[in-house]
């Protein structure tokens, strides 16, 4: 077990940073931007379950881990060289995303259907889950940018787009199932 107990490395005060792969690169470039926002995504889902308690806690923590997991995924360029590394690696998987799919679908089950959009709000635990969708969104775009001029694991693009539907459920879900979500009400100010 490695031991870190040096938390200043230096090694990036000229803007650049290290890759899965030991890469140098700008810390603004594209794949930084994307697994960046990745973590931050994640601090959005700590502090959701400052709100949550149970099962819903339980899941938020199952998310976060994956987060970790997908943040390591895209820190690892060249997919097509994993065979030959030293030791595997970490790539998020098609299961990630089905787990997630099933989570929707049993909190979406309990649910009356929309017919107007929401707004974020609501509960405190619904509005961060609002807060932690359009994080995890704009990872995704960062994602589906960053696939167009590099290769990218499909599953965690798709695990993105999972997520931040999963957000959006489970604020519903907050918002005592639906019932005290925030409705839209367009043109309500002019």
């Amino acid at each position: 077990m490695v031991v870190l107990n040096k938390i200043y490395t230096k090694t990036g005060d000229k803007g650049e940073t290290a890759l899965g792969n030991g890469t140098r690169v700008a810390k603004h470039s594209m794949r930084v931007n994307a697994y960046g926002t990745v973590d931050e995504t994640n601090a959005t889902v700590g502090l959701a379950r400052q709100h949550a308690n149970g099962d819903m806690d339980a899941k938020l923590a199952m998310i976060q881990n994956d987060l970790f997991d997908l943040g390591a995924d895209l820190c690892r360029p060249d997919m097509e060289n994993d065979k030959d590394a030293e030791y595997p690696p970490l790539r998020v998987s098609d299961a990630q995303v089905e787990r997630l799919e099933a989570e929707i679908d049993v909190m979406n089950a309990s649910l009356e259907p929309l017919r107007s959009f929401i707004l974020p709000g609501g509960s405190a635990l619904a509005a961060q889950m609002h807060l932690c969708r359009t994080v995890s969104r704009r990872a995704e775009r960062l994602s589906v940018e960053l696939s167009s001029i590099e290769s990218v694991n499909p599953a965690a693009v798709k695990y993105l787009n999972r997520l931040s539907d999963w957000f959006f459920v489970a604020g519903r879900i907050a918002n005592n199932g639906g019932k005290d979500d925030v409705l839209w009400v367009p043109g309500a100010n002019r």
